[in-house]
């Protein structure tokens, strides 16, 4: 059976993605004021966002940006031989300018989006890339903007 504490930061993790997809508080220190909002502690704050990751249930919490005031980036894809698709995974995931990646069912079945302080370093990060598994990535920038609201309710039981 669970614990109170448990059951407590079940209630927590819920509340955390309840109210704050959207209105993440801007301040040097986010977690103590979401800490007091939901009359927790930080500590249980963060300890309740790194156990949402564990289950993978956020895969991250951090800011969207406009990438065109903050830098370069682009969406790009590599087709993969199968065989190879988890290492070559591994490899685009250690640059620090790759943002996410996913496998598609396509010819083109890795697919990343790199964001960089300027163009010169995204076609850096696309040539080392292309260096190193010898595959050539298929850059594709963005055309036009859509916002598009990736937050949505949650239907608890």
């Amino acid at each position: 059976m669970n614990s109170y504490q448990d059951i407590a930061i079940e209630q927590l993790k819920r509340e955390i993605i309840d109210h704050y997809q959207h209105n993440f508080p801007l301040t040097s220190s986010p977690y103590r004021v979401i800490a007091q909002q939901l009359n927790t502690t930080e500590d249980r704050v963060i300890e309740a966002l790194r156990q949402l990751q564990d289950d993978a249930m956020v895969s991250r919490v951090g800011p969207v940006f406009c990438h065109r005031r903050s830098g370069a980036s682009t969406l790009a894809a590599l087709s993969v031989p199968e065989p190879r698709l988890e290492a070559v995974a591994a490899l685009v995931n250690r640059f620090p300018e790759i943002n996410h990646n996913y496998a598609r069912e396509h010819d083109y079945n890795l697919w990343f989006v790199v964001t960089a302080p300027d163009q010169k370093t995204l076609t850096a990060v696309l040539r080392t890339i292309a260096q190193e598994t010898g595959l050539e990535p298929l850059d594709l920038p963005m055309e036009q903007a859509y916002h598009i609201d990736l937050g949505f309710p949650i239907q608890w039981n």
